[in-house]
């Protein structure tokens, strides 16, 4: 029991310490689901040179493509892909104000489509207290600074193991979909050939009366 209110306390502990990382950066990170023929936009406020990053992967829907376009206060396109699966663009921005990444499937009449976004903006802060001394870091804040950096890299690794694992298990399900209904019409029509077998069968061997013509 002494075991698990350790456990639990790091836990908390490293809750928080994330916590108050998300809130000093700037990101917008999710996954949504866009109809067909619809058009979906998010919107960033971007202060001037400030590099961001877009970042986007088709899940699951159709062939795996939305057509992308990312463009600057003053309607100036800085990206545009057409029936992209996947692909990460980072820029600069050029002047203060909102800049909005537009995602749109409207080139498709059926087909409804999982995307996911990151939308990140600046650099990842440091960990608080790293860099407010005037004196060279010791090894335990360098230490620190390098595992923050791993870990950032392994939750990066995870998020797009978990996209690749969907796209994986959609793909699935869809063929095994359309194996089942393959073999459910091929049983009908083994069925149907072999009732109409028996039945000419069955016509072929059943006597028939002679036909009497009356004078």
């Amino acid at each position: 029991m002494r075991w698990s209110a350790r456990v639990s306390g790091a836990a908390f502990g490293a809750a928080l310490l994330l916590g108050l990382l998300a809130a000093l950066t700037e990101a917008v990170e999710l996954t949504f689901e866009l109809p067909d023929n619809a058009k979906e936009c998010f919107f960033q406020e971007i202060t001037k040179n400030t590099t961001s990053t877009l970042e986007f992967q088709v899940v699951t829907g159709g062939h795996y493509d939305v057509d992308v376009i990312l463009e600057a206060p003053n309607k100036e396109v800085l990206y545009r892909k057409v029936k992209t699966q996947f692909d990460s663009h980072t820029f600069t921005a050029t002047m203060d104000g909102v800049y909005s990444a537009c995602f749109s499937n409207e080139f498709s009449t059926f087909s409804h489509k999982l995307v996911y976004m990151d939308f990140s903006v600046g650099d990842e802060p440091a960990l608080p207290g790293i860099g407010e001394h005037t004196t060279v870091i010791t090894q335990m804040e360098s230490s620190a600074q390098e595992i923050h950096k791993s870990l950032n890299s392994v939750a990066d690794y995870q998020t797009h193991h978990r996209l690749r694992e969907a796209q994986g298990r959609k793909r699935a399900e869809d063929l095994n979909s359309r194996v089942l209904t393959w073999s459910i019409c091929e049983t009908v029509a083994v069925v149907i050939c072999a009732i109409g077998q028996v039945l000419v069968l069955r016509n072929f061997f059943t006597e028939r009366r002679p036909f009497t013509q009356f004078n």
